[in-house]
């Protein structure tokens, strides 16, 4: 120890026997759960609080310990220190540990004690970093798990469902650590979520989810691509929303940030060497990777609905999901100045530059590698009732079943085959499902891709989570045109103002479900005139031109 703690007398953690009394213990703290109430069986209606942590003094020896008491004194407590901090405890209560029932929800420990804190007869205090040695401090980076006991994020992936539900150690560098979500639950009791994306040699994003206050204030403290963890006993799950393996932290789980050991010394020198060349844009991550249970996909949003629920989660780098009952206002896949069909990196899976051949992220020559593929990369426009969402992205499986063709043979078509694609999907009542995030990069400011798009059922009514549904207000509307004598082109007009009444009969139908009983009555002058078209809203037999219209 150092000089200030010379003379004291502490009882090494490897000494510890049950029963023995007046001693101090000092050691860092290497992990900490939250504070947790339970009803008091001996007064009844109040409530007892404790939290747990474990202390390490040496490599090769650490302990649990709890603290008991009333509410004030156990979270002033457990305010006082945090992970990484020096403590001694003075007077615990060493009891034999019963090994079974308690870790299953505690750290596993090679000390058969525990200790147990009371309010009236233990303290803590907590050392300041100058009073104690270094070797002491050093604890922290040194995991509670043999070095190379553990799974890399590959291994995880490639096992799969084999290893839903295992406890298990990670080692894995911090890829991003998302913004904490703070809720409420059912029973009123107050929750936190924190998401962190780790990545490895193996796998490029891997999700772990933090739910105590605890791992999420040291998540926080984490330099992204920069830092290196440790994981001892986190449990992994199939995450059947995104389809995918996750991690979660639990109360047996002790995390080592910046190990030293050999095998996180080398993760370090890859993430240092891959900085620049590992930073892969979202989209194309998502491209690769993402894979969502559509079916836990329930919120139905209006247009104007979902840019309001983005405005509201503006600055929370997590993406929202819906459903979207809306009509394609845009879909150009047969014009020749817009391009539909890329070619993508099958290594990254980022778009390769067409000029120089290159692969800007993985810096291939795409003719030397062959490592490219085509693939839809479009952008549409998505209309309802209350508004349009612009530049919506729909790119590769989801363009393929949406357009139900493959890439290759949508090249194939000829221009009249594309354009009749294009009309078997434009303006037609679609059940969109969505991934939206707040984005400053996008021109709308709100950055969407398409998950699945189909014909919805006419039959389908939208969830009544749809509220505060805004009724269309449409006005006399005229389009007209000069004189033409050109039939073609004649014939052309006819049709584009036959499709705007259509359009009008369309939204017609959609008025129904809301009680608006709305109808269009197309006027077209005779054919010796200048081509007109009127179409005029009647609502409740009532014609804007007469009395009573408002």
């Amino acid at each position: 120890m150092a000089n200030s703690f010379a003379t004291r007398t502490f009882t090494t953690l490897s000494d510890l026997q049950p029963n023995m009394a007046n001693l101090k213990v000092i050691g860092v703290v290497i992990g900490k759960t939250d504070v947790k109430g339970f009803p008091d069986r001996k007064n009844i209606g109040s409530e007892r609080y404790t939290f747990s942590f474990t202390i390490r003094d040496s490599p090769a020896h650490f302990v649990n310990a709890a603290s008991w008491g009333n509410e004030d004194y156990i979270k002033s407590l457990s305010d006082s220190f945090r992970v990484g901090d020096c403590v001694i405890i003075e007077n615990p209560l060493i009891q034999r540990k019963e090994i079974e029932r308690e870790e299953k929800f505690s750290p596993a420990t090679p000390s058969n004690c525990k200790l147990l804190l009371g309010e009236n007869h233990s303290t803590v205090k907590v050392c300041s970093s100058y009073e104690v040695d270094t070797k002491l401090l050093s604890l922290i980076h040194l995991p509670v798990k043999e070095s190379h006991d553990y799974y890399s994020l590959g291994d995880i992936v490639a096992n799969g469902h084999s290893l839903n539900g295992r406890i298990i150690n990670v080692l894995a560098a911090v890829k991003s650590v998302g913004e904490p979500k703070y809720f409420t639950t059912s029973d009123r009791r107050k929750g936190q979520r924190c998401e962190v994306r780790l990545y490895d040699e193996t796998e490029s994003s891997f999700a772990m989810t933090c739910w105590d206050n605890e791992s999420i204030l040291l998540a926080q403290s984490w330099m992204p691509r920069e830092t290196v963890i440790f994981v001892s006993d986190v449990r992994i799950s199939f995450d059947k929303f995104r389809n995918c393996m996750t991690a979660t932290v639990i109360s047996k789980t002790i995390i080592t940030t910046n190990p030293e050991t050999p095998e996180a010394n080398i993760l370090l020198n890859f993430i240092r060497e891959n900085k620049e060349t590992n930073v892969l844009d979202d989209e194309i991550e998502s491209y690769f990777k993402e894979s969502i249970n559509l079916s836990t996909i329930v919120d139905v949003y209006t247009v104007e609905q979902l840019k309001g629920k983005a405005l509201k989660n503006e600055g929370k780098a997590d993406p929202s999901y819906g459903i979207l009952y809306a009509y394609i206002s845009t879909l150009n896949i047969d014009d020749e100045t817009t391009k539909v069909v890329r070619n993508r990196c099958s290594t990254c899976g980022y778009i390769v530059n067409e000029a120089s051949n290159m692969c800007t992220i993985c810096n291939k020559n795409s003719l030397d590698f062959k490592s490219v593929f085509l693939s839809f990369d479009m952008l549409i426009d998505l209309t309802d009732h209350t508004g349009t969402l612009h530049s919506c992205s729909l790119t590769g499986s989801v363009a393929e079943e949406t357009l139900g063709c493959t890439v290759n043979e949508f090249l194939a078509m000829t221009d009249e085959q594309k354009t009749a694609l294009k009309w078997q999907f434009l303006l037609e009542r679609s059940k969109i499902y969505l991934k939206f995030v707040v984005s400053h990069r996008a021109r709308s400011g709100l950055k969407i891709s398409v998950l699945s798009c189909k014909l919805a059922d006419p039959t389908e009514q939208p969830q009544r989570k749809l509220l505060n549904f805004t009724p269309l207000r449409v006005t006399c509307f005229r389009a007209q045109t000069p004189a033409c004598e050109d039939p073609p082109l004649r014939s052309l007009l006819t049709h584009i103002l036959g499709g705007l009444t259509w359009y009008f009969r369309r939204l017609h139908v959609l008025h129904d479900r809301i009680g608006k009983k709305e109808k269009v009555r197309p006027q077209r002058r005779d054919a010796g005139s200048p081509l007109r078209v009127q179409i005029v809203v009647i609502r409740d037999g009532v014609s804007p031109c007469q009395p009573g219209w408002s």
